[in-house]
Order: C-alpha cells, then structure tokens, then sequence
C-alpha cells in the first residue's frame, strides 16, 4: 500500500471512529434530553431556511409584508420635506393601502420652497406636521429619504420599524432597512419596489385586477419629479439605477401636474436672496462664499447656491444666511477635487451644536450664531474667519 493510500484510510478510519463516539454519547443521554436537542438541531435548521428565503426575496416584496403586521403606520419625512422624500412617502402610503393598513403622511419643520409647496398643491397630498413624538400618528414609524429621525422632540427615543433612504448614516430599523448611499434619490428605491411587485399603471378603459398594485400616473409624477429634484435634473450624483427608473417612469407620467411642479412661481424674497448671493459674493480662485444676511425663507439659501454654480469659472460654492439665531449653509460642488458633505462637515467640527455633511456634489447645515461667537466649550470665530475656513476646506487645507 501506497503512503497516499495508508493515508487515506486512515482518515477515513479516524471519521468513522468519530461517528461512533458521537452515537455513543447520543445513546448515553437521556431520552428527554436527547428529543430537546433534536428539537433545538430541527429549529436551527428551519430557523436558517426561513431566513434564507426572506432575505432572497426582493427587497420591495419585503417591506409590504412588514406593513402587511401593522394596522397603521406613520410614514415620517425629515425636516422640511423635498419632493424625493414626498414621493416616497406617498410610495409607501400606496404599498400600505395594498395590503390594508393606514398610513399617516408626517414631518418635522415645514414646506416653505416654493418647488415643494408646488409638490404638495398639485398631487394632492395629504400631509401632517409633528412638534414632538406625542403628534406620531402610531408607534410603528417608516422613515423616507433620512435615516435617523429629527426635527422634532422626543426624535431620539423613535425606533422605527422600516428605513429607505440613499443617504450616508447609521440609522436602521428593526425590522426593515434599506439604504443605497450610491443612489442619487431614495425615489429610484422605490420605483425598484413597484417593478418587483409588478404594479399595474392602467390604460383610461382598464380595471384594476384582484392582487394588482396600481400604479397611478400621480405617483409616477412624483417619483419622477422626487429622482429630478435630487439628481438636477439627472446631471448630478446619478447612478444608471436612476435613468432606469425615469425610462420605466416615462410612459406613466401626467405631464401638465409635471409641468406645474416643476415650473412653480417664485417669491420676491427668493429673487432678493439669489441677487445678493450673485452681486455680495467673494470669490477665491474656482471658490465662491457668500453670507446672504438676516433671512426669513431658509428654503431660499439652497436655491442661491445653484444660482452661484452658473458662474463661469466656478466649481464649488457655499452659501450660508441666519434664521432666529442659526445660520444656515447649503454648498454645490461640480469639482472632483471638492467633496462638499465633507468640506462642511470639516468647517464645522470645531464649533458646538454644529452639524453639517451631505454628498460628493451637494451639502447643508446648520450653526448656533451664539455657539460660533464663543458660547460653550470654544473660543469662537467671526463669519469673516468662518469664511476663509470655508475657502480652505474647499481647497483641500486640513488645520
């Protein structure tokens, strides 16, 4: 016999011996204590079956028979809603009228840009204002397009049973998360989920089916208009995930509410903010900051900072205004060098109750005026040297 070949008996003896043993021991237990362990084994067994199958299947198919548990849920938009996360939640509202539980349309803050208010007005939603976790609708909360709950008191104590978002966080639910930090909307999430659930968009003299998810044309707007609003118009942080789902998109549309939404009337006071942020800038190389002042539409500040990015010769911009003691920034950014979540989230480290972030090309936050002028652990800073901290941060200079 061959070294090989004595080896392999040998290993092969060695399992066998093994087994023995192994039977051995299971005849020299006790009959009660060997049926529970074979009720543990067979548990384990179905246990890890069942989560297979669950997890394999389509994320969409998911979430309804999480909202198929519940006889009302809360679907919770962060502060001051954009059309991405409305026309998510009137995306889960419709899965959840699919399976017969109520859903509650809720957020922190308010609607205050005029592309929003223009949102709400022409789809018709019905959407409710919360100030504190008393005002939610019921204990099992969704949230849309954010992750972490806030903006209202009580937030931190809210652990919602679903989350569907594209933004970068920690934030989960207990039961269902789904977070695409590669996606440039959280609507294109959800247009995924209706083409997993084979949702039906009906033809004028078509009736809708036992079991088929309709898909009407108020929803297909608002997803469609929720990636376009996120995207700028599908030139900024897209992943071909969007462009699919405005091709799928495109057939079901109403295209006069598209128009309407996207072509809203703009305020006097929004035209004075994007004036001052044009005529007040500073510039520094492809870098433009501009403190806009006292202002009473927090919602006009974003709006300044795309006006500022049609400069020519300009490639990341910052533009930050006060509201009742808080100043408010939002910055653009169409340089690769510059990642703008990060370049504010840098601005602000140091300061207390400032928080800033946001993606490669787009990023907001928000600063205690008292707290930058020295109230708490800091010495403070005046908005000329918040300034040339910006302008440093976009330029890559790390104190």
């Amino acid at each position: 016999m061959s070294y090989h070949d004595a080896s392999i008996t040998a290993f092969v003896e060695a399992d066998v011996l093994a087994v023995d043993a192994l039977i051995d021991s299971l005849q020299a237990l006790d009959p009660l204590v060997l049926s529970l362990l074979i009720l543990v084994v067979v548990g384990l067994l179905l246990g890890g079956w069942w989560a297979v199958r669950w997890f394999r299947r389509p994320a969409g198919i998911r979430l309804q028979h999480v909202l198929d548990d519940y006889d009302e849920v809360t679907v919770l938009m962060h502060p001051n809603p954009d059309p991405d996360a409305m026309a998510c939640a009137m995306s889960v509202a419709a899965i959840a009228a699919f399976v017969d539980t109520d859903a509650t349309l809720q957020y922190p803050g308010e609607i205050r840009h005029q592309e929003n208010r223009a949102f709400r007005t022409v789809l018709d939603l019905d959407l409710e204002n919360v100030e504190s976790s008393s005002d939610l609708a019921a204990d099992a909360v969704v949230l849309v397009d954010h992750n972490t709950p806030r903006g209202f008191t009580g937030a931190q104590n809210v652990e919602p049973v679903a989350v569907v978002d594209h933004h970068p966080g920690n934030g989960t639910g207990t039961r269902f998360t789904d977070v695409r930090t590669d996606y440039g909307a959280a609507s294109t999430i959800f247009v995924e989920y209706f083409r997993e659930m084979g949702a039906v968009a009906l033809e004028d003299d078509e009736e809708l089916e036992e079991n088929e998810l309709e898909f009407t044309p108020e929803l297909a707007t608002g997803l469609l208009y929720g990636i376009q609003s996120d995207t700028n118009h599908l030139t900024n942080g897209c992943s071909r995930a969007e462009f699919d789902a405005c091709a799928y998109l495109f057939d079901k549309i109403d295209e006069d509410q598209l128009d309407r939404i996207a072509n809203p009337q703009v305020s006097d006071d929004v035209l004075q903010i994007k004036a001052t942020a044009i005529t007040e800038k500073r510039i520094d190389g492809p870098f433009a900051v501009c403190d806009v002042g006292e202002i009473s539409n927090v919602d006009a500040i974003p709006q300044a900072a795309d006006e500022l990015m049609h400069l020519e010769g300009v490639t990341a911009v910052v533009v930050y205004g006060e509201n009742d003691g808080t100043l408010h920034l939002s910055g653009r950014s169409r340089d690769d060098r510059v990642h703008m979540g990060e370049t504010l989230r840098h601005a602000v480290s140091d300061i207390p109750m400032a928080n800033a972030g946001g993606h490669a090309r787009m990023g907001g936050g928000q600063i205690s005026v008292d707290h930058m002028e020295g109230l708490g652990p800091s010495d403070g800073i005046c908005k000329e040297e918040f300034e040339e901290r910006l302008f440093s941060s976009m330029a890559g200079e790390r104190s």
